[in-house]
């Protein structure tokens, strides 16, 4: 836990006096949101053309990658949520395992920053809509009492992070197959 994790996670973690629209607000954007999320890319996948699907391919990728770190983190590096630690309200069940990084937050950013990657110009309001949905689900965590801040920021590096990388790699392998299919046309053809 950082310093500033206790003052922050008292200020966002929802009470008795917290009005109830925004308890409920938060369980949606936590239990609801991703999954509904997944509904519409998946459809885009089936529907849209050759560029979207490539696009949504890393986006998911990129999810599957943020989680995985995650898993790595966890498992080497163990903290506790805030209930164990006798820290705010809880208001979703949730057991007692590794807290940090929020893997919620990561797969919204990697989602978001890999929409952001792959949408074009004329479509930047998507761009708007993801980073909004993945704030969202980010910030009901610490809301509903289960993640500490730190744990909801490094969730979203993470997510970032890997839509990046995949990305990165993704364009380099896309370079390299180019540079090859090249190298083949500009050799001379013997016969």
């Amino acid at each position: 836990m950082l310093l500033f994790d206790a003052p922050v996670f008292h200020f966002l973690n929802a009470n008795t006096q917290s009005p109830l629209w925004w308890i409920q607000a938060s369980r949606f954007a936590s239990n609801w949101l991703p999954g509904l999320c997944a509904l519409p890319v998946i459809a885009a996948m089936l529907a849209l053309g050759k560029g979207w699907r490539r696009s949504l391919q890393l986006a998911l990728l990129s999810m599957a990658c943020a989680w995985l770190a995650c898993r790595l983190i966890r498992w080497g590096l163990p903290m506790p949520r805030p209930a164990q630690l006798g820290m705010g309200m809880q208001w979703i069940a949730h057991g007692a395992s590794a807290s940090f990084p929020s893997m919620h937050a990561a797969g919204a950013f990697a989602l978001a920053q890999g929409i952001n990657l792959g949408v074009g110009r004329h479509q930047r309001w998507l761009v708007v809509v993801a980073w909004l949905l993945a704030t969202s689900v980010a910030l009901s965590r610490v809301v509903l009492g289960v993640h500490f801040p730190s744990d909801v920021l490094a969730g979203m590096l993470i997510g970032a992070a890997s839509a990046v990388l995949v990305w990165r790699s993704a364009l380099q392998i896309q370079q390299a197959r180019r540079r090859k299919q090249l190298k083949r046309r500009l050799q001379p053809q013997v016969t």
